[in-house]
């Protein structure tokens, strides 16, 4: 069997239960697809598409989509829904995106037909050395040791690039998009099972004294299931933010509190300064576009590699296809695997912030050098790894990435207009320092910890003022031919990200399978070692097939979260949340 070509939904029951009861909670329901199967061939429960005629959210907690539901109806545009939402999400999914963090926003403006993104990337202190994490004896610093603390934490760059979006394509008023995340903090919300769990298995968030009053009982037990959270220190900072706009979070009481934090951690402080946080700017970048089959597919450019590798994926099997006639019998996973090889290959060597090295981004889209490259993928023998990237050696690669909370909403309005955002704190509750309510990021530890290997510098080295290598990969698509958009969609998952994203694209685009089942299949991943298989999931079934192609098979939990709208010709819209968390999708 081939996993892109005959999936099998994987659902979780308890997150199903829990989205429906929060859902009934809230006062609206989306309107569902009654031809939905509510068992996938495996017998698990399966989140049912959502249809709509106007607008949609599809975002990672029913609170979250519950208010950004609101805000569209209210007439608000994409970005205003996405803007609350995310507020609401810094409370309810706190491990994951906040306030203290960034993101990468990708906006299609059915005005001007374009796509635009806005890079809310984290970005490093002025004062950080590349030694930021080696240890005084020269050793480099474990993943932990430098992640718990200030020495990681990066200048937030998500209000700036919230606000700069809503400046340019928001339509309420500011102060209108914070209501709800402010009632929720301050008559509490309900603990989800995911954060729960999280809470229980974290081993570092009870070392911050503010972290551990808030989020665990007098026992230091997690509060329970259900259990109803109140955040008044978030309420003030939101207060502050909704009157002051972001310049409040950049320039007063809270960019105090954060640079105080940062600076004075007991065993492990970081350098983040006053005039950081006020020099902070999100900036506008090009996307990046590929044309495919029909498609146009549009990501985000560096410093992320999301948008890049998952074009370089596609490509390379597009063009495998093309320039093999008569065409091998190669197996569509193996060829996806071997394509995943040879793009992290170029993106542990080539991407990095752009304003710092050059990427040769053209280069690497190029169908002459995709050509070139598809041509070492064998269709009976797996290529071994690590595969050597394409193209002159400028840099020494390096394939460092820890992070894993992340999270991702889509959103298309009345209007057309359509947002696809990705956002962040890097790992499992990010630095495990809270303030002001929320948490601060650890995304310096996305940078490489050495800054040279094998006699030339990493690319991804940490300099001042730089942002690390991301692999968040919001995606649009659209129509080649009308040059209208047919699909917003992106992950969490750290740099299995663009394996989550490239796979469900292929299974939409190339072999038009349902939202559910494309969001929910088993995932296969390779980045650039062995190759690995969701656990659990219809995926395993392929281990003896590619074992005997070559592969070094692990089997992995794979808890994406992915978060899709189709649009149609017509203008209606489908929507479909990944059944491995919280998510919901809910639209008019």
């Amino acid at each position: 069997m081939s996993l892109l070509r005959l999936p099998r939904p994987t659902y979780s029951l308890i997150l199903s239960i829990v989205c429906l009861f929060l859902l009934s909670a809230c006062g609206s329901a989306p309107q569902t697809d009654p031809s939905a199967s509510p068992e996938s061939a495996s017998g698990r429960m399966v989140k049912p598409l959502v249809k709509s005629q106007k607008a949609m959210i599809a975002v990672a907690n029913p609170l979250a989509a519950q208010a950004g539901y609101k805000i569209l109806r209210a007439g608000g545009t994409a970005i205003d829904a996405a803007i609350t939402a995310q507020m609401v999400l810094n409370l309810t999914e706190p491990q994951s995106s906040g306030i203290g963090g960034g993101g990468f926003l990708l906006v299609y403006d059915p005005q001007t037909k374009n796509i635009i993104t806005f890079d809310g990337r984290e970005s490093a202190p002025k004062k950080v050395t590349p030694n930021l994490f080696i240890r005084p004896d020269g050793k480099k610093m474990g993943f932990f040791e430098a992640a718990v603390g200030g020495r990681a934490v990066g200048i937030p760059g998500l209000l700036h690039m919230l606000d700069q979006a809503h400046r340019e394509y928001g339509r309420l008023d500011w102060s209108l998009l914070f209501d709800d995340a402010i009632q929720l903090a301050d008559q509490g919300f309900p603990i989800s099972p995911r954060l729960h769990h999280l809470l229980s298995q974290d081993r570092f968030l009870k070392q911050d004294p503010t972290a551990k009053a808030y989020f665990y009982d007098k026992k230091g037990h997690p509060h329970p299931v259900g259990h109803s959270l109140k955040n008044p220190d978030f309420l003030n900072t939101l207060r502050q933010i909704q009157m002051g706009g972001a310049a409040s979070f950049y320039l007063g009481q809270i960019a105090d509190q954060i640079v105080d934090k940062v600076q004075n951690h007991p065993t492990n402080p970081g350098l983040l300064s006053h005039d950081d946080m006020m020099e902070y700017r999100a900036i506008k970048r090009d996307p990046v576009c590929l044309n495919h089959a029909l498609y146009k597919v549009c990501g985000m450019a560096p410093p992320s590699s999301g948008g890049i590798s998952v074009l370089q994926i596609l490509g390379l099997m597009a063009q495998y296809d093309q320039n093999n006639d008569p065409k091998p019998t190669i197996e569509r996973d193996h060829l996806f695997l071997e394509a995943s090889k040879l793009a992290f290959a170029d993106r542990n060597h080539f991407i990095a912030d752009p304003d710092f090295i050059t990427v040769p981004t053209e280069k690497l889209l190029a169908p002459n050098y995709l050509i070139g490259r598809q041509t070492l993928i064998l269709d009976n023998q797996a290529l071994k790894t690590p595969v050597e990237p394409g193209g002159p050696r400028l840099y020494s690669a390096n394939g460092d990435e820890h992070g894993l909370s992340t999270t991702h909403l889509s959103v298309v309005d009345q209007d057309g207009m359509v947002v696809s955002m990705t956002t962040s704190i890097e790992n499992a509750f990010g630095s495990r320092q809270m303030v002001g309510g929320f948490l601060l990021n650890n995304q310096l530890t996305d940078f490489s910890f050495l800054a040279q290997k094998n006699g030339l510098k990493v690319a991804n080295r940490v300099e001042p003022g730089k942002r690390p290598r991301s692999s968040m990969a919001p995606t649009i698509v659209l129509d080649q031919k009308q040059n209208s958009p047919v699909l917003a969609i992106g992950s969490p998952g750290g740099s299995r990200i663009i394996g989550y994203v490239a796979q469900s694209l292929i299974s939409i685009l190339d072999h038009k399978m349902p939202l559910d089942q494309a969001l929910s299949q088993g995932h296969i991943s390779n980045r650039n070692g062995s190759t690995e298989l969701e656990k659990d999931t219809e995926a395993t079934e392929l281990a003896d097939k590619l074992r005997a192609l070559g592969h070094e098979i692990k089997f992995k939990d794979m808890t994406s979260g992915l978060h899709a709208i189709q649009i149609l010709p017509n203008g209606s819209l489908i929507g479909a949340a990944d059944p491995r968390r919280e998510g919901v999708v809910m639209g008019y």
